[in-house]
């Protein structure tokens, strides 16, 4: 038997001094994977004041979005735009690099994409 996974999976892991929040998206995404997954961001975001979030964004088995659901991410990034410092996109798609560009217009922290993993991880802890 096969599945179709898909959706978003996030955790908080310390690395070093640094406390990184994990996100790992799979699949074709849709609204409803957002509609699940914000209110539990942002319940874990309400009792930390000012936070300042390093994020590395795995999208290596990610097969992209249905419109509604790119419109979520969108509303996600400019909702919390100004709470993250650093975010380390980790894939193999031809776009990531593109979508870095695009997605640093709407935070206030540095967006870079990453082929390897390691990398990604090294350039949010130093």
């Amino acid at each position: 038997m096969t599945f179709k996974k898909h959706g978003i999976s996030f955790g908080l892991e310390r690395v070093n001094e640094e406390f990184i929040l994990f996100i790992k998206a799979q699949g074709k995404l849709v609204h409803s994977d957002y509609a699940t997954m914000v209110p539990l961001l942002e319940s874990a975001l309400k009792g930390v004041e000012n936070p300042e979030l390093k994020v590395l964004a795995d999208i290596s088995e990610l097969e992209g979005w249905e419109l509604r659901a790119a419109w979520d991410d969108l509303k996600l990034g400019l909702k919390h735009g100004s709470e993250f410092e650093k975010i380390a996109i980790y894939g193999h798609k031809s776009w990531q690099e593109l979508a870095a560009k695009v997605g640093s217009w709407f935070v206030s922290g540095d967006v870079k994409s990453f082929d390897d993993y390691e990398q990604a991880l090294a350039w949010l802890t130093e």
